[in-house]
């Protein structure tokens, strides 16, 4: 009923996949799922103080869509003898298309479908559709966001993944202070901070600091050497984070791409 390919299953593909299916054929009552991370919390992290609910959960029920996990691939045969199908089937598709990329991929992906569903689907008994349409009120940008709490410094200041968020000195504001406000985190990276049903204004500021050991960059009379210094430190720092889990894969593309984007900047001609 829905095939997207991506680089790799992260809650936010699962979230581009649950919207085109939502889309196309409405919100359906649940969910049958495996038990991997991006469904289902296991006890151990709940007791450990972790969340309730995973990321993709919370949108579901948003959404008033049930989430149920199965207890062994066994117990979801019929998804799994599918798989088969699509991993040896599908990947033979496509290489008779000349396809390569994730791109064309998916654009291939609903002529696929719909032969794959024409030549092996089958009539249900019951043709009750029992998918419901989209509520007035579902707000599918905001469903599908990553949402973290923070609590509100009496500066002002809300931390999260390693940058501040300062808000503007108001009196609405200071209001705020102590309290918990939520990110908003799509996609393309954009942050957006809601609090009591307000829209907040903010100045970000990176902690990653963008030049290391500054102090030895201050000797050198030249500029260019200077430069050329800063510029080392950046690439080692870079690497450095690139090689950590403190970004996930998504963040980690996003980043490159804004540094390539800079480079060809820099290299263009004044």
């Amino acid at each position: 009923m829905e095939l997207h390919f991506a680089e790799s299953e992260s809650t936010f593909d699962y979230f581009t996949a649950t919207r085109n299916y939502i889309h196309r054929h409405g919100r359906p009552v649940a969910l049958y799922s495996d038990r991997a991370s991006i469904f289902h919390v296991y006890k151990k992290d709940r007791a450990a103080g972790g969340a309730r609910e995973t990321q993709f959960g919370r949108a579901l029920s948003e959404l008033n869509i049930d989430m149920i996990c199965a207890n062994s691939s066994q117990a979801k045969g019929r998804v799994e003898r599918a798989h088969l199908t699509l991993q040896d089937r599908l990947v033979k598709e496509l290489r008779l298309q000349g396809i390569s990329t994730i791109e064309a991929a998916n654009e291939f992906a609903p002529y696929y479908l719909a032969d794959f569903n024409k030549r092996f689907g089958k009539e249900p008994v019951n043709p009750h559709d029992a998918h419901r349409p989209l509520r007035p009120t579902d707000d599918l940008d905001s469903f599908f966001t990553w949402q973290e709490e923070r609590k509100l410094t009496k500066t002002l200041v809300l931390h999260y993944k390693r940058c501040r968020y300062m808000l503007e000195d108001t009196v609405e504001n200071r209001a705020l202070r102590g309290k918990k406000c939520r990110f908003y985190e799509g996609l393309d990276g954009q942050i957006e901070i809601r609090c009591e049903g307000r829209r907040l204004e903010y100045v970000v500021f990176d902690k990653n600091p963008h030049v290391i050991e500054q102090g030895g960059v201050v000797p050198n009379k030249r500029l260019e050497a200077a430069l050329a210094l800063a510029k080392q430190h950046q690439v080692k720092r870079d690497a450095k984070l690139l090689a950590s889990n403190a970004m996930t894969n998504r963040e980690k593309a996003r980043f490159l791409a804004k540094r390539a984007n800079a480079s060809r900047a820099d290299d263009a001609p004044n």
